[in-house]
């Protein structure tokens, strides 16, 4: 289970970033 919550949240970080650098 936290292997999921760690794997969620780093799709969630590197997502971010790149919306970022589009927005």
């Amino acid at each position: 289970m936290k292997i999921t919550m760690v794997g969620a949240g780093y799709v969630g970080l590197v997502s971010g970033v790149c919306f970022s650098d589009f927005g």
